[in-house]
């Protein structure tokens, strides 16, 4: 009995570490790439930081400390078939996303978020992951209709920041989609540290670098933005890390639906949080009400991804 408690507590324990760091890490962000203070508006210079400092960390405790193991397995073929397509859509969802914070508010890019089921939902179907039904077409369809008032209830809409955040979206959902393929089509099973190995270190961090070559750095050079603050931007990118290790422990010590109830809770946080803490956040009735149509069937859209494989 005392065992099932402790075992409980624990995983509340991680909930609650999920949902701090997944509010506080979107919190961070907005404020880095829009406050005057930290003068940072690059928000491909900044995921691309993200990623060589998990990737810095992950050599380190892999390779340096050997506190972590990572798992044997990985062939040139399934990395190339499968690594690089959920590296290169996992930076693209960091990109896009972190570049709508600057034209849209937190909260309506929450919002826009919602439409994640739909998007995975199609391409699933398209891929052949999912079969299509009447009871799923009814369910995406009420998730579409909550987007799009939440979208009429929006006070100030940049069509560019929509644009960014669901460039964003299909990037995520794209994610899940070759995420479930390495799982279950290759029979690929990597611990947590593993996937953030591969994913991190050899790819997302490669294609983060190659566009912002061309298209942020000329920008920071001509701008001379070089003197950032590196203990800020040291902090976020630390955030960052602890926030992809608190995804893992979640999954591997919950189930799918707990993680999709989670997720519907740091949703309506940030979303709230953000009215109090940013000036750009006007929260409407018809805002709140197509929102809480699409939360109201996000956790039951009864499809069982997650974002990375489960512990076995």
């Amino acid at each position: 009995m005392g065992r099932l408690v402790g075992e409980g507590v624990k995983t509340y324990a991680y909930l609650l570490l999920y949902i701090s760091l997944s509010s506080g890490q979107i919190f961070f962000n907005k404020w880095v790439l829009s406050s005057k203070q930290i003068n940072f508006p690059y928000p491909l210079g900044l995921t691309l930081l993200h990623m060589v400092f998990s990737s810095i960390l992950c050599f380190i405790l892999t390779k340096v400390l050997k506190i972590m193991k990572v798992e044997e397995g990985m062939t040139p073929e399934i990395y190339a078939t499968s690594v690089v397509p959920i590296g290169a859509m996992f930076a693209m969802t960091l990109w896009l996303g972190n570049t709508a914070y600057m034209y849209i508010s937190v909260a309506f890019a929450q919002m826009l978020k919602a439409i994640m089921p739909v998007a995975v939902f199609i391409l699933g179907v398209a891929a052949g992951l999912e079969s299509m039904s009447c009871r799923m077409l009814a369910i995406m369809c009420v998730i579409s209709l909550g987007v799009i008032v939440a979208s009429y209830g929006e006070i100030n809409v940049n069509w560019v920041g929509v644009v960014y955040q669901m460039g964003g979206v299909v990037g995520e959902a794209l994610r899940l989609i070759f995420m479930e393929i390495l799982v279950k089509r290759k029979g690929l099973k990597l611990n947590p540290i593993s996937v953030m190995y591969y994913n991190l270190v050899q790819c997302s961090a490669l294609c983060l670098f190659i566009p912002w070559v061309f298209l942020e750095m000329p920008k920071m050079e001509a701008a001379g933005t070089w003197s950032f603050q590196p203990l800020i931007l040291t902090l976020n990118s630390l955030c960052t890390f602890a926030l992809n290790l608190s995804v893992f422990l979640v999954i591997s010590h919950t189930s799918a639906l707990t993680i999709r109830v989670a997720g519907v809770v740091k949703d309506w946080v940030v979303v709230l949080l953000s009215a109090l803490l940013f000036a750009d956040t006007k929260l409407t009735t018809i805002n709140l009400f197509g929102y809480g149509i699409e939360m109201a069937y996000k956790p039951t859209c009864g499809m069982q991804r997650i974002p990375y494989p489960p512990r076995q």
